[in-house]
């Protein structure tokens, strides 16, 4: 029995619009749920906003507004964005602001405390006396100690990426007002990371070749220094509260809750099927399940270390398989970033391009294994020449010419010619190639082969040049048009999960219902073209602003 699949795309913060960064590192997200689907296994591909954390209260102080305000606003931008305009396929996209997230992270954290493995402690925390209060990590800027970025953040660097303690960085300060930050005891919970240090190396041991070699390298770096126990609390009012009486004014903080939205998410979408165990099917450690998690670098710590030791602690629930970690798309060779004001909105963008060619040139050009710069030139180079110039223009032509010269369609004979044959048999294999490229995250690989079809068929079609045949032996024209058009249905099929819509159009070209479609070479029919109209409009290169 083919295994159930988990998918589990990272959960983008609510305090501002997604930029083209937040989609680079997701789209492998949509492309392993859309493929596995179609090779016709259970999927569950579960996503939402991350709606607490500092960046959502700076945010919010920032405007003169409440951080619950803020986070609403963005989700409901977030779904309309991923979902309606990237066409992504979340079973479930939810947020953490839900009482049924509140719940499994109250368990969670509970189920450790009773285990030991959360304690309490007095630590120094940052404060600002000019506020008055208490500080949480991010509202605490000052100099990185390791690659001495004057703007890293109390909890990480965006520079080079380490995670950091605020007391690490060199002159600390109040990222609201900016006054000289000091230091005062608070009490806090801390989750005992360290005694998970074995069981974590076995974790890398037994599962890292199916990681990102990023993410392999950077949790054996962690290990081999020894892990610390970390705070997962925070003195703020806003985010999901501590489930032990005495710490009203304290949140469990959002490293170690929003991970936990991964669960959350797939038993609110169990409740939503009205059969609540149904998660369980994805989550219990004997059920024949693999888990994808996708994210960008930055993310890795999380997803290797922190979420693996606190599912080990709760005991008898899947472990990660997949770590699907992109690295960093940048804009002048500076990375995405909100709060460098370095990024193009996705809004923004598609107000005047086509969301599958930004899914197209996020795969072809992306951040997959290094650190991608996004180029308006090299964007539309890429597209005008390989996925209009190369895919849309073997389709239209061929397709074209079957609409102009057989109305009633043509079909595969029974006696092929050798390049018939062979051009198929190319077709044929491109399936279980393409297939082993996405089953490994190697999208860009995926991608490539699907090019390599088209290009082919392009070859093949030159030298039939059917537009003369048809005139001097139609039943040849008609013989090698029926080879190419089965091909295009090949490729309607093997681009799905990259370019759903253009999979859909180019079926409706052909009147093939797509609810059928799987993931195997499909068989021959009848290929008659009905309402046919170019598959992408070509971009202009306009000067951007």
């Amino acid at each position: 029995m083919l295994p159930r699949i988990f998918v589990a795309a990272a959960w983008p913060y609510a305090n501002g619009y997604l930029h083209l960064g937040h989609v680079a590192g997701l789209i492998g997200s949509d492309i392993t749920a859309r493929f596995f689907r179609l090779n016709g296994q259970e999927v569950l591909f579960v996503s939402g906003s991350d709606c607490h954390g500092t960046p959502i209260t700076i945010e919010a102080e920032k405007q003169g507004i409440s951080p619950i305000e803020i986070a609403n606003k963005y989700h409901i931008e977030f779904k309309k964005t991923l979902i309606d305009r990237l066409y992504f396929s979340y079973d479930i996209y939810t947020t953490t602001t839900t009482d049924n997230h509140s719940r499994v992270v109250s368990d969670i954290f509970l189920e450790l405390y009773k285990k030991d493995l959360i304690y309490i402690k007095s630590e120094e925390s940052a404060y600002c006396t000019s506020c008055k209060r208490f500080l949480p990590d991010r509202y605490v800027e000052g100099e990185c100690p390791l690659c001495h970025f004057a703007k890293a953040r109390g909890d990480q660097c965006d520079e080079c990426g380490h995670i950091l303690d605020a007391k690490q960085l060199i002159n600390p300060s109040c990222k609201i007002c900016s006054h000289q930050s000091n230091w005062r005891l608070s009490k806090h919970f801390y989750l005992r990371l360290s005694s998970f240090q074995d069981q974590l190396k076995d974790l890398v041991k037994n599962k890292s070749k199916d990681w990102r070699i990023n993410a392999k390298n950077f949790t054996i770096g962690l290990l081999e220094n020894g892990l610390c126990d970390r705070a997962i609390t925070r003195d703020t009012e806003f985010g999901v509260p501590i489930p032990l009486p005495g710490y009203e004014n304290k949140r469990i903080y959002v490293w170690f809750e929003a991970v936990c939205g991964y669960l959350s998410a797939s038993k609110e979408w169990s409740l939503n099927q009205g059969q609540p165990d149904l998660w369980q099917k994805f989550w219990v450690a004997d059920e024949s399940v693999q888990h994808y998690y996708v994210h960008a670098k930055d993310n890795i710590l999380f997803h290797t270390i922190i979420w693996p030791a606190m599912l080990l602690g709760v005991e008898k629930m899947h472990l990660p398989d997949h770590i699907i970690s992109s690295e960093f798309l940048t804009i002048n060779s500076l990375k995405f970033s909100k709060s460098r004001n370095t990024m193009i909105l996705v809004n923004d963008f598609l107000k005047d391009y086509e969301a599958e060619t930004l899914r197209y040139y996020l795969v072809i050009n992306g951040p997959e294994t290094s650190d991608a710069d996004f180029s308006w030139d090299n964007y539309y180079d890429k597209t005008n020449t390989e996925l209009i110039g190369i895919f849309g223009n073997y389709v239209n032509r061929v397709l074209a010419l079957v609409k102009n010269n057989f109305v009633n369609g043509v079909e595969i004979s029974q006696s092929l010619s050798f390049s018939q044959l062979e051009f198929l048999k190319l077709a044929e294999a491109s399936f279980i190639k393409i297939g082993e490229a996405i089953k490994s995250s190697h999208y860009r690989d995926g991608l490539r082969l699907i090019l390599d079809l088209a290009a082919a068929g392009n070859r093949y079609i030159d030298k039939a040049a059917p537009w003369f045949t048809v005139k001097t032996d139609p039943s040849q024209a008609s013989a090698d048009l029926s080879v190419a058009s089965h091909v295009i249905i090949c490729l309607a099929i093997l681009v799905r999960p990259f370019l759903p819509v253009t999979s859909d159009r180019i079926l409706g070209f052909l009147n093939i219902d797509s609810s059928q479609l799987k993931w195997e070479y499909p068989k021959f029919q009848t290929m008659k073209v009905g309402d046919l109209h170019p598959l992408y409009k070509k971009l202009e290169n306009a000067e951007q602003t």
